[in-house]
């Protein structure tokens, strides 16, 4: 059988990593990940330029600077300090007429009691810009106060939490990490899914329409041809989500998008050793925890292969089905109305997939995860959130194996019967009649 079927498998994977749209796609998906974490970063100040990067800090109390200097440098500032004189403000407003400088900041001890500061600058600053000033003065600020008092702020910070005790039967809520990866993966599992079995559906479709299947179905048989088609479809899947992955990862890891965020490196601030130190271990801060929080987004091995089986069993049930479509009709615009129903049962899903991640053990969230053309996306949000019994995700595996030879014997006979036909879409008696005689 696999000597019948390797033709179609390789042509059907060849000609379509050989496409233009495969390679726009593969290399597209990294390249919109680095611009959705950079571009917002790089534009943050406003416009694009350096808006009110540059900046000078003149610090009347000579201990809110150490505080302020490190926050703005990872926010993107590159600062400066500027020693207390009389006449600093006339000296500062000369260097900002001539460009020199973008704006100064003024702190004193009224400062460090409220909190107040004084921004000089000829361009307003964006809503990120002073709020990210506004939070840092404040912070210092308190900070300083705080330890006045003894209180010891950077162990609070860091020791402080919310002690959760959960009454008896209280599911466990996902924390923020795990509810982005769950999400994330469930949507995208929808995509790749409905993308790949439409694939299934479009090439059926256009070798019954342009009439080559006629002769290919002379040298084999029609579910030979079906399982081909899925077979050589679903590997060009597999290799642009590996290939996603792979950069992805690589991307995260290697600090990419710290880098382009303004603040990063090869951005270093201007001033003396003390401006460039603060700038130096505030942009070392922004890339540290940038790269922190965007690998905790990445599931490990065990989810990541869990990732891949709902995807290849999702892509088997639902590319049976559309490859069913794609036989029965003889049109696009008919193609495009009878994958309606099968296009409801992945949106369902998607309907479901917030309150299966939040509550993973309620009764609803396991029926539905439970039913095999719901499974591929809603055992994965629930798995990716936690709390589901390792019985029940290999349950949901049998389920969706059941489910894919019954769609194979199903989706075959309509296959078999509808491939060579012409002329109007069947009807429901019409379809059951395929399936009784194939």
């Amino acid at each position: 059988m696999l000597r019948g079927v390797w033709p179609v498998i390789r042509r059907e994977y060849v000609q379509r990593v050989h496409s233009k749209w495969f390679v726009l796609a593969t290399l597209g998906g990294p390249i919109f990940l680095v611009a959705t974490l950079a571009v917002p970063l790089w534009f943050g100040g406003g416009g694009g330029g350096d808006g009110l990067r540059g900046l000078a800090i003149v610090d009347g109390t000579d201990v809110l600077y150490e505080r302020v200097a490190p926050a703005l440098a990872a926010g993107g500032f590159r600062v400066e300090e500027v020693r207390w004189t009389s006449t600093v403000v006339d000296t500062l407003r000369r260097r900002a007429d001539a460009g020199d400088i973008a704006a100064f900041l003024l702190l004193d001890q009224f400062t460090l009691e409220s909190g107040d500061a004084v921004l000089y600058t000829r361009t307003p600053p964006s809503p990120l810009q002073a709020a990210t000033l506004r939070s840092a003065v404040v912070r210092a600020a308190l900070e300083i106060q705080l330890e006045q008092r003894g209180v010891d702020v950077e162990a609070m910070l860091a020791e402080a939490g919310l002690d959760v005790q959960l009454l008896a039967g209280a599911p466990v809520p996902p924390d923020e990490v795990r509810f982005m990866v769950a999400y994330i993966g469930a949507f995208l599992l929808y995509v790749v899914i409905l993308l790949y079995a439409v694939s299934v559906m479009r090439a059926t479709l256009e070798e019954k329409t342009s009439r080559i299947v006629e002769i290919v179905i002379s040298a084999m048989k029609p579910w030979h041809l079906m399982l081909g088609k899925i077979l050589g479809v679903g590997a060009v899947g597999l290799t642009q989500m590996s290939v996603w992955v792979l950069t992805t990862t690589l991307i995260i890891y290697s600090g990419l998008p710290a880098m382009l965020a303004p603040g990063g490196a090869g951005r270093g601030a201007p001033g003396g050793a003390g401006a460039a130190e603060s700038a130096g271990s505030g942009a070392a801060g922004v890339g540290t925890s940038e790269a922190m929080g965007l690998e905790a987004l990445l599931p490990g091995p065990d989810l990541l292969a869990l990732f891949l089986g709902f995807f290849v069993f999702g892509y088997f049930i639902y590319s049976g089905l559309y490859a069913a479509v794609g036989a029965m009709c003889s049109t696009d615009d008919e193609a495009q109305q009878a994958q309606l129903p099968l296009i409801m049962f992945l949106v369902v899903p998607i309907i479901f997939v917030a309150h299966v991640i939040e509550n993973p053990s309620a009764p609803l969230s396991v029926g539905l995860s439970l039913f095999p053309l719901f499974t591929p996306i809603l055992m994965w949000a629930r798995v990716a959130g936690g709390g589901v019994p390792a019985w029940e995700i290999t349950l949901s595996f049998g389920l969706m194996l059941l489910a894919i030879l019954g769609v194979a014997w199903l989706a075959g006979r309509i296959y078999k019967a509808g491939i060579l036909m012409t002329g109007k879409r069947p009807s429901l008696g019409e379809l059951w009649r395929w399936v009784r005689e194939a």
